[in-house]
């Protein structure tokens, strides 16, 4: 009968959990290491938090009671991660000494995460709230492989949380295994480089930070008292803080004296290097002193430090620290915890102290050297991916800027120790080198050196370093000079993207864009709605004017019966009458006008060879004949005075000519006389040999001339012609003005070789011609003229208005242009 422990095959079965981490713990305390170690955190409603089960020690041991860790349950669950799904934490323990190992510092790293109550399986009495929070932390010796470490606690947690049953720890138990085997075989010792700065985003830190990130940077090297990190998010809290240490090349892997001010184990295992080999860059780094140890005696580093720990940060034995906090408790205290306050909510740095403000004042090299790194992140910036360029390059990188980093402080130490020489030798130029101008220490601000002069870190690295480190590095700036036109043109193109044009003109764009899109669309409604009132407004109209129509129709079918007329429009035909009287007013007066002319025919044969007292005579004729309210057809040459003036004057004597238009119609005249619409005379001027032609009678009344019915009354014919004019005065003797145009047209055809338009005026029969003026002038005073002095001063008046005339034509004269005239017509 064989063995039970022992299998079938032969193989050994392999040991229990507890003697298999008994064995890890042992191994690893003989090689020197701490074995990862992995327990549960819980939210208790009533106790607050508290550990609840360790993984990768004997049954019944509680770690956090034998190494005094009871603000462990506090730096796993941190302030405000109830607000998140998933959060992460990271903060340092003291692991005191014990009679095999001294004291350290231990490093962890937290993932919590939180689910509904009603999801469980088993719900235990104790959970009482809606919620249930837990978090699952690992403990180990260094933060070197915490981003990998991350990753892997990530996953754990979230499949313990899916299984719904926290009872079920079997996940748990494997995963602490795994690590302690992984320590155990070495491929989480101290030494390997592989992914130790994963998930450390320095690109992200560069970009909000820009120039600032070197002002970090200085006030780590200088140690200051209170150096404070504060944010919402505690995993970003943490990360820009391991971002900012590794920038210091090997610092990670020598944080043995961040967790407790009493820590200094560093330096006493620190010795001075005698040997360098160029090819291997540790040898290098180690060589010229690096890392600057920044966390030894007196100082302390917690990524998140809660509340309940203040107290440590407020000992007399601490004399300077950066921590960093999710309470906004800590921001109402700044001036009390904190020199250098960094507030990642809001992307800005507060120094308060004077002295250390400063110090950290960037030189003109710093601040070119710097830019240019910033200008290579943004240029590569990849918002999908802010970790990798996005041009997968090497310029912009992780490795780009850690190698511009490492290449600075390299820079900066040699020439502090070149500043040293120079002091030490000032009395021998001939010590100095050659090839260096000036102290070289200069370029990277002499307040800062002063007061990097002063810290403990530099104490420990200038006493560990041989004093001629310039000569295995170039004592210079890697932006050495002074201010140039680049240097102005990179930092106002840097300020002007800090002032994020871009971003600021795509919200007004997008704010336009609405605006401009909501009034378009109010003017379309109002446009559509305008057309809709219009189309309303048409159909209303055309309905009217349909109803008007079709009333009209009605309206006439019944005046065709016999019915009642449609309603006429008063308006219309008020306006309608007006115009018929007035024209039947010019009418009359017309009538009255050639009335009183006819009646005066005894004198119309009177004429005088003196043109003055024809025109006389015509004057005085007009103020007792009057002419017609319409303008033309009352008297027959009117354009030769003033108009104005003679229808004054011929207004005057219109009722004195009714009486014999009354007899005149009487006497039985078959038809009514025609009066011109338009009389124009042609004249001819002597001196220039231009026509000139006057409209008269614009508004007369369109009819049948007055002459034409003369020539029924046994006159001679005269033809009804436009351009017919009336004389002067109602009184003036026709022939006497038919001989004063034919005279002036022959002298003007006989001047311009040309016959002269005239026109023609025909006299009645039976006027008899008088040779005397006087006959003339008296024949225009008749008994029954009213007003003619007044009449007869008007026309001496207007006389001077007219042209001079020539002599009166012989009958013969006249006669031939009579009849050139009748021709042309």
């Amino acid at each position: 009968m064989s063995d039970p422990d022992t299998l079938t095959n032969g193989a050994t079965p392999p040991p229990p959990p507890s003697e298999r981490n008994t064995a890890a713990v042992e191994n690893g305390a003989k090689s020197g290491g701490f074995i990862p170690l992995v327990s549960v955190v819980d939210f208790h409603h009533a106790r607050g938090p508290e550990v609840e089960k360790w993984f990768g020690v004997d049954e019944g041991s509680d770690p956090a009671a034998e190494y005094d860790w009871a603000l462990l349950p506090f730096m796993a669950l941190s302030d405000g991660a109830h607000a998140a799904t998933e959060d992460f934490s990271y903060f340092t323990l003291l692991r005191p000494a014990t009679s095999d190992a001294p004291a350290t510092s231990l490093f962890g790293i937290s993932c919590t995460r939180q689910m509904d109550a009603s999801q469980l399986l088993v719900r235990p009495a104790e959970v009482t709230r809606s919620t249930v929070q837990k978090a699952v932390v690992i403990i180990a010796d260094s933060p070197q492989y915490f981003g990998v470490l991350r990753e892997r606690l990530s996953v754990v947690t979230r499949a313990w949380f899916a299984q719904r049953e926290f009872t079920d720890t079997e996940i748990l138990r494997r995963f602490q295994e795994s690590l302690a085997d992984e320590k155990e075989r070495g491929l989480l010792n101290d030494d390997e480089d592989r992914d130790r700065y994963l998930g450390m985003s320095l690109r992200e830190l560069v970009r909000e930070f820009k120039w600032q990130t070197l002002v970090l940077l200085k006030s780590c090297l200088l140690q200051p008292k209170q150096m404070l990190f504060f944010g919402s998010r505690c995993e970003r809290l943490c990360m820009m803080q391991f971002s900012l240490i590794s920038l210091i090349p090997g610092l990670l892997r020598n944080l043995q004296d961040s967790a407790g001010p009493e820590l200094s184990n560093y330096e006493k295992k620190l010795a001075k290097p005698t040997s360098l080999r160029t090819s291997d860059r540790n040898s290098l780094l180690s060589y010229m002193g690096l890392p600057l140890q920044i966390f030894g005696k007196g100082s302390l580093f917690g990524p998140y430090t809660p509340l309940q720990q203040l107290d440590v940060l407020a000992d007399f034995g601490t004399k300077s620290y950066i921590v960093g906090s999710t309470n906004s408790l800590l921001l109402q205290q700044k001036d009390r915890y904190s020199d250098i306050l960094i507030n990642l909510d809001e992307d800005s740095i507060n120094i308060t102290s004077t002295s250390l403000k400063a110090a950290l004042q960037l030189s003109v090299s710093d601040r070119r050297w710097i830019d240019f790194i910033t200008q290579n992140v943004n240029e590569t910036w990849d918002e999908a991916n802010p970790g990798r360029t996005k041009t997968m390059g090497y310029v912009g990188s992780e490795e780009f800027i850690r190698l511009q980093f490492e290449e600075y402080l390299l820079s900066l130490i040699s020439s502090v120790k070149y500043h040293n020489f120079m002091l030490k030798h000032a009395n021998n130029p001939k010590m100095l080198l050659p090839h260096i101008e000036g102290d070289p220490s200069l370029d990277f601000s002499p307040e800062f050196v002063e007061a990097w002069s002063r810290t403990e870190n530099y104490r420990i690295w200038d006493s560990h370093t041989d004093s001629h480190l310039f000569d295995i590095v170039d004592p210079k700036h890697p932006c050495a000079g002074g201010l140039t036109i680049d240097d102005v043109q990179r930092r106002i193109a840097q300020q002007v993207q800090d002032l994020h044009l871009d971003e600021r003109f795509a919200q007004g764009r997008e704010v336009l864009g609405r605006n401009l899109a909501a009034g378009r669309e109010k003017a379309s409604t109002m446009f559509n709605k305008l057309y809709a009132d219009m189309e309303a407004l048409r159909e209303a109209q055309r309905k009217r004017a349909e109803e008007a129509r079709l009333q009209a129709d009605s309206g006439g079918q019944a005046d065709k019966n016999g019915g009642v007329a449609a309603a006429v429009d008063l308006a219309k035909a008020q306006q309608t009458m007006q115009a018929v009287g007035v024209k039947a007013g010019a009418f009359v007066n017309s009538w009255a006008a050639w009335a009183g002319e006819k009646r005066k025919a005894a004198g119309w044969g009177r004429s005088s060879g003196n043109s003055d007292n024809h025109v006389a005579s015509g004057a005085g004729a007009a103020a007792a004949a009057g002419s017609g309210g319409g303008g033309s057809g009352g008297s027959w040459a009117s354009g030769w005075v003033k108009g104005s003036k003679n229808r004054a004057s011929q207004a005057s004597q219109a009722s004195g000519s009714d009486a014999l238009l009354e007899k005149d119609v009487a006497a039985g005249s078959n038809r009514l006389p025609h009066i011109s619409t338009s009389s124009t005379v042609t004249r001819r001027s002597d001196d220039t040999g231009r026509s000139e032609e006057r409209a008269l009678n614009r508004g007369s009344i369109s009819g049948e001339s007055i002459l034409d019915d003369v020539s029924e009354s046994g006159l001679s014919s005269y033809p009804a012609s436009p351009q017919t004019r009336r004389p002067p005065s109602g009184g003036a003797s026709a022939p006497a003005i038919d001989s004063i145009l034919s005279a002036r047209g022959d002298k003007r055809g006989s001047q311009n070789g040309t016959a002269p338009p005239v026109t023609v005026f025909s006299s009645p029969p039976g006027a008899k011609s008088s040779s005397n003026s006087d006959n003339a002038v008296a024949s225009s005073r008749a008994p029954h003229e009213r007003g003619a002095k007044g009449a007869e001063a008007e026309a001496e008046a207007d006389e001077t208005e007219m042209e001079p005339l020539p002599p009166t034509p012989s009958p013969a004269a006249a006669a031939a242009a009579e009849a050139a005239e009748v021709q042309t017509m």
